[in-house]
């Protein structure tokens, strides 16, 4: 079946999307708008893009709060030229949930989610303590896309990652115990990282010696 995106409704173009492209990382970013206010919002429309220099983005829709439009994230992001990006895991999930409330700016999501900040090292804007793992960025640029949606590009400049989950001697992250969670399709479905198999990635010469 073949869809022409320019043809069809953007709301049925955004559910082709999201349930195709799947799943999706969850960044928990947290930021700090002019007055020194904690905002945390969910993005399921984020990655890590590089690692030299390491870079990560996020996809930011509009927003219902504030006079210009703009989600408080991306107005804070622009002020401040940082934020945070807390991982979420399977502990945290229905709490980044609530999150995702659109709750008045003058309220605080983290409060609400009954979660706690720890400070950064270099950012204004808090990490969420309950986090496995949590990325300080410096903002490099925001791309528009169109109708208040804008990509954000933000160099990592910290990386916390829990004690329990990392082995220091020899760096080595036990990805498969921290429990991360993925945005899957539709309102509400998630997917768990537990079920894994591995693949090793082949050389030439082992490929020529399969085929």
């Amino acid at each position: 079946m073949h869809f022409d995106l320019a043809q069809i409704p953007a709301a049925d173009g955004y559910k082709l999307l999201v349930s195709t492209v799947v799943p999706r990382p969850i960044a928990l970013a947290t930021t700090v708008d002019r007055a020194g206010n904690v905002n945390a919002a969910p993005f399921s429309f984020f990655n890590a893009v590089s690692s030299v220099p390491p870079v990560v983005v996020l996809g930011i829709s509009p927003g219902v709060n504030g006079g210009d439009g703009y989600k408080d994230t991306e107005r804070n992001i622009r002020d401040s030229g940082e934020f945070v990006v807390n991982l979420v895991d399977e502990a945290l999930a229905e709490r980044m949930n609530v999150c995702a409330v659109d709750f008045p700016s003058e309220i605080g999501e983290l409060e609400m989610a009954r979660l706690h900040t720890t400070p950064s090292v270099e950012c204004r804007a808090p990490r969420i303590a309950e986090s496995p793992v949590s990325f300080e960025c410096r903002r490099i640029t925001g791309l528009s896309l169109g109708s208040r949606s804008t990509l954000e590009v933000g160099r990592v400049i910290h990386i916390h990652v829990r004690d329990d989950l990392i082995d220091l001697e020899k760096l080595y992250v036990k990805t498969d115990e921290i429990g991360l969670i993925g945005r899957m399709h539709g309102r509400g479905w998630y997917a768990r990282t537990t079920d894994l198999f591995l693949m090793e990635r082949m050389t030439l010469a082992e490929w020529q010696a399969k085929v």
